[in-house]
């Protein structure tokens, strides 16, 4: 740190002052406020504390923060890690994560997913890591098929950076290939509804189903899946040597998240952290900003799930107790959810049928409706707590997209 410029000493110091403050009112952790700060101070700030680290950027629509977390586990036989573990994945954040952290020689930092080409440029980062694409808040966001198209961009104007990227999503491979270096992860794609067509020609792409990938190729142009180095396949990882590791110790339950695994033994194998030595390492990781966090309300037991886009919603069905376990749904719409709803018709709510279902939030309105329209049975609640004591003591699971997510954690526990 004495090594900075002393204004940028000074946007640093300014910049932690005002994230505590704003953790003494409440308002936060104070990544966001802190980092703006330093960086109103010191524009080029970013740039300066990335120097003479050894960075990865992670970068996805759904899986950033939890793979950011196993990432960083992982690497710790290396030192220390400078990260963004809450999720505050813009420059802001990644200032304040850095500044937090000035001796640390190595980082971890959630990206998100048009901010890359920025951040990658200020940074320089060693490795991006590329798990996925699909629509997500489009009242505000860019068309994904755009943003695939700036990664290509960037990449292509880093020739220093290594990508490891998930090549079953054909949209990450486009946005990857341009990359001067790559590793190929066979990591899985459940949700396909925004990659059918070939985004180098817009022609139809056909498939060869796999229990958790598949192979694709255009019919119309030489597009088509890389030969993956890193392979996920029954449960287990198989390396670049073809040796396999079973992922039984996962404790991150559900399918999206053992992609995240492979992604980030991937990641960490290129400094160094062999798959023996990291898998201990990602076991340890039971909950991440509270997803997955299990708490105690009124007699029962509330496992938390974060869903915030229709692939989201379907990964979070993947993890829930059978059927008829009785769930909670929490849907709000400000501006951190995206003020467009529609996209609920694009999840298949029959996933649901056969259990007890509650509809909570500002938007519960236009979720009962699109439940109605599936055939599935539900409850219309005011409030959360209303849900919560008609059930059974026992196991509730709660999806909730963001703010609604942090509302009910703020309320019942911020375990992490």
């Amino acid at each position: 740190m004495s090594d900075l410029p002393l204004r940028s000493q000074l946007a640093v110091a300014l910049g932690r002052t005002a994230a505590k403050m704003s953790r003494m009112a409440g308002k936060g952790d104070g990544s966001v406020i802190g980092g703006k700060v330093g960086l109103k101070l010191d524009p080029e700030l970013l740039t300066r504390l990335s120097r003479d680290r050894k960075l990865v950027l992670v970068s996805a629509t759904n899986g950033k923060t939890t793979t950011t977390r196993l990432i960083t586990s992982a690497m710790t036989p290396l030192g220390e890690v400078a990260t963004n573990a809450f999720g505050a994945n813009m420059p802001t954040g990644h200032v304040s994560a850095l500044a937090s952290a000035p001796a640390a020689k190595y980082g971890v930092l959630e990206c998100d997913e048009k901010y890359v080409p920025m951040v990658l440029r200020e940074t320089g980062a060693n490795v991006v890591a590329l798990m996925n694409l699909s629509r997500d808040q489009m009242d505000r966001a860019a068309e994904i098929w755009l943003l695939a198209g700036k990664w290509r961009k960037a990449l292509a104007e880093a020739p220093n950076t290594h990508v490891v990227a998930n090549c079953d999503d054909p949209l990450v491979t486009w946005g990857a290939a341009t990359a001067k270096s790559v590793t190929w992860v066979a990591a899985g794609q459940h949700w396909r509804e925004d990659s059918w067509c070939c985004p180098e020609c817009g022609g139809p792409l056909d498939r060869q189903e796999g229990e958790e990938n598949s192979d694709w190729a255009c019919r119309q142009c030489h597009f088509r899946r890389p030969r993956p180095d890193w392979v996920l396949h029954n449960g287990a990882v198989y390396d670049p040597h073809g040796r396999a590791f079973p992922l039984d110790a996962i404790q991150l339950p559900g399918r999206a998240n053992r992609s995240n695994a492979v992604v980030a033994l991937a990641v960490v194998a290129q400094f160094g952290v062999p798959p023996e030595q990291a898998l201990p390492l990602l076991a340890t990781v039971k909950s991440v900003a509270g997803r997955y966090t299990t708490v105690e309300a009124q007699g029962r037991t509330l496992r938390l799930l974060l869903a915030k886009n229709p692939a989201g919603w379907l990964e979070a069905f993947d993890v829930l107790k059978p059927a008829p376990s009785p769930l909670v749904l929490a849907i709000n719409a400000q501006g951190p959810d995206g003020r467009d709803t529609s996209w609920l018709w694009d999840v298949d709510f029959r996933l649901l049928r056969g259990r007890p279902v509650w509809v909570g939030g500002e938007r519960r309105i236009d979720l009962a409706a699109r439940l109605e329209a599936a055939e599935v049975p539900f409850t219309l609640v005011d409030d959360v707590e209303q849900a919560i004591l008609a059930v059974q003591p026992g196991h509730l699971d709660v999806i909730a997209n963001y703010t609604a997510f942090q509302n009910i954690r703020t309320r019942y526990g911020r375990v992490v």
